[in-house]
């Protein structure tokens, strides 16, 4: 059993991350093993949730990967800790559109039997407080509000006139928060700037969030709230597990003859990160290594080549649209991966994957591997999408389904190839993304541990050769 917490929020900027994140960073500097989670696909919290514990961030997503895996995923992460903080998403009550609850923070604080606790901006508001509050605390009998953190308090006479309104709501006040410019986290066109390109002043940021919230929360309240969650009754998932239960199990190591022995070769699989590509989910790699991949990282701002014996290629999601310049002046690696993909083998794109391997990305030369031109958009693409498969790739056979997530602002034209990737069902029907013999390439984020079989898959080409 895992005491744990759901940092909820009514709506979306009431200061969730910085309390969730202040709350993690103040809980491990008291010795405390403290498991980072996310709701929903956000990959840019998660980063300073790792900063704050030197735990890797987790999504419990129940749109993409099921509400059966929610509980198993959060103990899977969880597993040996003293305390679980799960981030909430938007506000408390809202999911994924047209579905009710799913994929709400309200629905992932059921699956968890976690109590809830809530942030509330109170910058404009005094005695309107406890009406909210108790709105949110009575809607669903089964989420639990433990208590509320009220953040952006003014003075000490603004917060007096707060605790006096909700000392009639039965809620208990576990809290309270002045507004603080040090523990604010620049944003641009997709929210946060991730961790990995400001890590001095994110370090900063955080530490200065860890101590606000020592200064301004009951810790030991709130850790006595997270330790009242009842017994959670879930099987940790298993990456071995999961591969070992797919469409053709675990096909990645292959036997190899050398010096009159046979041993077993583990097929390389490049990884892009650094700057330009922060989005990856932590199960990834662990599926791609459960399923027989030696899992490699490199950096396409810095590396002028892929790892050695590469022979798969992911490249997931970022911002290369902030990184095109340095990413073009990179010719040696541009040149490396098209001719990885020109020689068949398995390269699996997402998002600003897709953009990479574009002929150009606002005017600025990419690897060439799709005939395709990207640029920037004012227009925002977002939300969850339903997908068929309409062509057989190294990640699906044509028919499959699979939930996934779209977050943009650029566009690419053509939007598909000859061989397309994705049929969306919603919010319109169209198709979408690139088949070309290894190559996968998709504005679709996904997250593999909801896809049994797709790392399977996707290793299982990589030893088995180019495609054809």
């Amino acid at each position: 059993m895992v005491a744990r917490l759901v940092i909820a929020a009514p709506s979306s900027g009431a200061g969730k991350t910085t309390v969730a994140t202040g709350l993690m960073a103040a809980f491990a500097g008291r010795g405390l093993a403290v498991s980072p989670h996310k709701v929903g696909p956000d990959y840019i919290d998660p980063g300073y949730h790792a900063l704050a514990t030197g735990r890797p961030g987790r999504n419990l997503d129940s749109y993409m990967c099921g509400t059966g895996l929610v509980a198993p995923l959060f103990a899977h992460g969880a597993r040996g800790c003293d305390l679980a903080v799960v981030e909430g998403v938007m506000g408390l009550y809202d999911g994924a559109a047209d579905q009710g609850e799913l994929a709400s923070t309200a629905q992932v604080s059921k699956l968890l039997k976690a109590p809830v606790v809530l942030v509330v901006d109170a910058s404009s508001q005094s005695r309107s407080v406890a009406a909210l509050v108790h709105g949110f605390a009575s809607w669903d009998p089964e989420v639990r509000i433990g208590g509320v953190i009220l953040n952006k308090v003014a003075t000490d006479r603004h917060e007096h006139l707060l605790r006096e309104a909700l000392g009639e709501s039965g809620v208990p006040v576990l809290g309270v928060l002045r507004r603080a410019p040090a523990v604010a986290t620049p944003s641009r066109h997709l929210g946060l700037v991730p961790v990995a390109e400001r890590q001095a002043a994110a370090v900063a940021a955080v530490a200065a969030q860890a101590e606000q919230v020592r200064a301004g929360c009951d810790l030991e309240a709130l850790l006595a709230l997270a330790r009242s969650a009842p017994e959670l009754s879930a099987e940790p998932w298993s990456a071995g597990s999961a591969e070992v239960g797919a469409p053709g199990g675990p096909a990645g190591a292959v036997a190899v003859a050398g010096s009159g022995a046979v041993g077993v070769r583990r097929p390389v699989v490049a990884v892009a990160g650094g700057a330009a590509f922060t989005f990856s989910y932590a199960e990834h790699t662990e599926l791609l290594t459960a399923a027989g991949a030696e899992v490699v990282t490199f950096d396409p701002l810095r590396d002028e080549e892929l790892p050695e014996g590469t022979s798969g290629l992911v490249i997931g999601g970022g911002f290369p649209e902030m990184y095109g310049e340095a990413l073009s002046a990179n010719e040696p690696l541009r040149k490396a991966v098209a001719s990885l993909a020109a020689s068949g083998a398995p390269v699996a794109a997402e998002c600003a994957g897709l953009l990479y391997l574009a002929r150009s990305l606002d005017g600025l030369p990419m690897c060439g591997v799709l005939d395709a031109d990207a640029r920037m958009s004012e227009r925002l693409t977002l939300g969850y999408r339903d997908a068929v498969a309409v062509s057989d790739s190294v990640l699906a056979p044509a028919g499959a389904r699979m939930r996934g997530h779209e977050f943009h602002r650029t566009v690419i034209e053509p939007g598909a190839g000859e061989l397309p990737a994705w049929g969306l069902r919603q919010p319109e029907r169209r198709v979408e993304g690139f088949v070309r013999r290894g190559v996968h390439a998709s504005y679709v984020h996904t997250h593999w541990a909801g896809a049994p079989g797709v790392a399977a898959r996707f290793v299982g080409h990589c030893a088995g050769g180019p495609v054809a």
